[in-house]
């Protein structure tokens, strides 16, 4: 991957910007009231400010202009109209989310700033061409249905990072995970002749993985700063354009046999615990007969706490089961004459003992991390 440097630079400049942003973000926030304020319903028991998204929004543009900087990736950038959508797509979402921090917009509202981003993609060519379905074959995407799939997986993955965005780092964490993975994902089809060398997938991955980076010093638990809807649906987005154009222009056979469904499946395992977390949601709160958008605590990271992990150990175990992932996703490409299935295999074992055996050890021995109950937290 002999671009593989350029792309650390620019994910190294997104992920320094955007920590010198969060200080500053965070006293602009408290000065115009721009905060969470603690309520049943959620784990945080201060009022902490919001501006995390302006932090990563800001460190995303000036990583890209570094971008524009470096010959190599400057062609990227100038080959099509597609980073430029991207952009203005993220202004787009970012605003919608301010807004909806600020007065919770109703949910009509919030899907329709979501396909207004979308159609932006769309329309400026940022979005996949073909599909390979189970017992479908091999689909080549026609103008009528693209602007549909686009706006449903821009939906799809905005809602899906927004509702993963539960605890201190968890959102963060998965999306600097799951977006590194996919650009080292990008530039290995790159140099194996399946995608273009100014395909901008990749990079909006590193761009996005750098900004997640720089964000995570202020967001882990206690966090200082939350990255509030305007950060999620801004991920979300980024997640969104970079899996289409990477994994909706990979020609069928791509030599890895457990990925032939590819692009369906390897986005669905690199995003697997937000997307699990959001199809879960949304089947629960059908049966239950409330709105999509209710909040509730029954995400996945909630039952973890309720197992007995504390914050911090929730919010590792649920990187760990991201980074198990992901690992599915490359080891095939790096080492195709290797059982993946054993090295993996034992990882899936291991996070397994510790997720849910882990409580039991730390009541058996009295040791482990406490978890805070709200009126502790109020007396502190």
């Amino acid at each position: 991957m002999h671009n593989l440097v350029f792309y650390v630079i620019v994910t190294l400049v997104g992920a320094a910007v955007t920590l010198m942003a969060n200080r500053p973000a965070r006293a602009i926030s408290l000065r115009v009231g721009y905060v969470a304020q603690p309520d049943d319903r959620k784990v945080h028991q201060k009022v902490t400010p919001y501006g995390g998204g302006a932090a990563m929004l800001i460190g995303f543009c000036v990583a890209l202009v570094v971008a524009d900087l470096i010959p190599s990736l400057r062609a990227v950038i100038t080959s099509s109209h597609e980073m430029f959508g991207v952009l203005l797509a993220t202004g787009v979402i970012f605003v919608v989310g301010v807004i909806d921090d600020f007065r919770e917009m109703s949910a009509p509202a919030k899907v329709a700033g979501q396909f207004l981003a979308a159609s932006i993609l769309y329309f400026s060519g940022a979005t996949m061409y073909q599909l390979k379905l189970p017992f479908a074959g091999f689909i080549v995407l026609g103008p009528s249905i693209l602007p549909v799939i686009t706006a449903v997986w821009v939906f799809a993955l905005c809602n899906a990072i927004n509702l993963i965005d539960g605890l201190d780092g968890l959102a963060a964490g998965i999306v600097a995970i799951a977006s590194g993975t996919l650009c080292v994902y990008g530039l290995r089809l790159e140099d194996l002749g399946l995608l273009p060398v100014t395909n901008v997938g990749p990079l909006i991955a590193a761009l996005t993985c750098g900004i997640c980076i720089g964000f995570l010093r202020d967001n882990f638990y206690p966090a200082k700063l939350f990255m509030g809807d305007a950060g999620a649906l801004m991920l979300g987005l980024l997640m969104s354009a970079s899996t289409m154009v990477i994994g909706g222009r990979t020609p069928p056979a791509s030599g890895v046999t457990f990925f032939f469904f590819a692009p369906l499946l390897i986005p669905v395992f690199i995003l697997g615990v937000p997307l699990i977390d959001a199809v879960w949601a949304f089947v629960r709160r059908t049966a239950s007969g409330q709105g999509f958008h209710t909040p509730d605590k029954n995400h996945i990271h909630h039952r973890l706490m309720r197992l007995g992990h504390g914050h911090r150990r929730t919010v590792i175990i649920l990187w760990l089961w991201t980074a198990l992932l992901c690992g599915f996703v490359l080891f095939p490409l790096f080492a195709p004459g290797f059982n993946v299935f054993i090295p993996l295999g034992v990882a899936v074992m291991l996070i397994a003992l510790f997720t849910w055996f882990s409580p039991l050890l730390n009541r058996w021995t009295g040791r482990g991390e406490a978890v805070e109950t709200p009126e502790e937290s109020a007396r502190r």
